[in-house]
């Protein structure tokens, strides 16, 4: 069974942070990433509030940029999937899903995954119309119809890109007013391709084999409506990527993991960073500064622990 004096769970801006810094201090590491590094950036096409980059930059290219990073360091990279973590006082049991690791210290850097409408027609028409992604699906939809669900800055921006590729956008929001940022609010506004359904929300996904329009109702006039389109991106929030951790770890009501300002959670030796966190501010500026910060945190422990 391997050991590592740090083990870091996810491929995200803070996993990678993390893993800079604990390599800068000589920590012995592995780092576990199921898929390419890189999470939810990858699937985002232009980063407009990162520092340091104020034309902007896409979404690979940045994480591209914070890999480079890593390459002269000698590391174990796991390709694998942890499926549960036994706590223990001097070292941690990491239960993969083929193979057993242990470690002094473990960094969660899971993020987050988009939130389901849980409406008739979701799952069987995702992929076929309804999607969580706009740069991953966007080119389906070019010249035509689309409805895009949502009044976050993940909606208002989502829109605003679609807005290059398609014929005509719905913006469907359930309030009358959105609560993302007002820079995105105006963009929307004045975007001629864009007509938001405020007061709205979607209640069935129809559409035999593809996706064919929406089924809407208003819920201040109970009106009910229909929207042909062909295609729905969902942009609700977010649900943690986690449910592998020591039964004893606390978690606020939705299961991100709570943490003290250094990213130390309610176990010893286990520290949690970026979109996994219980927090209000979920960017990629956050998720490295979290990163920087469990890293200096577990080298601490290690030290005061050694």
């Amino acid at each position: 069974m391997k050991d590592y004096e740090s083990l870091i769970i996810g491929g995200g801006p803070a996993g990678i942070t993390a893993a800079l810094y604990l390599l800068r201090a000589g920590i012995n590491i592995g780092w576990v990433e199921k898929l390419a590094p890189g999470g939810q950036v990858l699937m985002t096409e232009d980063i407009e509030n990162y520092p340091g980059f104020p034309e902007g930059i896409k979404g690979y290219e940045l994480i591209d940029k914070l890999t480079a990073h890593l390459d002269p360091f000698d590391f174990d990279k796991i390709r694998d999937e942890v499926v549960g973590i036994e706590a223990h006082p001097s070292t941690h049991k990491v239960k993969l899903s083929e193979r057993e690791v242990t470690a002094k210290t473990v960094i969660i850097c899971t993020g987050a995954k988009w939130k389901h409408l849980g409406i008739p027609g979701e799952d069987r028409l995702m992929g076929r119309g309804v999607s969580y992604c706009a740069l991953c699906d966007g080119n389906f939809f070019r010249n035509q119809d689309v409805a895009c669900i949502g009044g976050g800055d993940t909606a208002l921006e989502e829109s605003l890109y679609l807005s290059k590729l398609v014929r005509k956008i719905y913006l469907i929001h359930r309030r009358d007013a959105f609560r993302g940022a007002k820079v995105y609010q105006d963009k929307v506004l004045n975007n001629p391709k864009i007509e938001v359904l405020y007061d709205t929300i979607a209640t069935e996904f129809k559409g035999d084999t593809d996706l064919e329009g929406i089924s809407l109702k208003n819920v201040k006039t109970q009106d009910e409506s229909f929207l042909n389109v062909n295609g729905a991106f969902v942009f609700i929030g977010l649900n943690p990527a986690g449910g592998f951790y020591p039964k004893e770890m606390e978690t606020d009501s939705l299961g991100f993991i709570k943490t003290d300002p250094e990213m130390m959670t309610n176990v010893p030796g286990i520290f949690a960073a970026g979109d996994i966190r219980s927090k209000h501010c979920r960017q990629v500026s956050t998720a490295v500064g979290d990163g920087a910060t469990a890293a200096y945190s577990a080298q601490f422990y290690l030290e005061q622990n050694s």
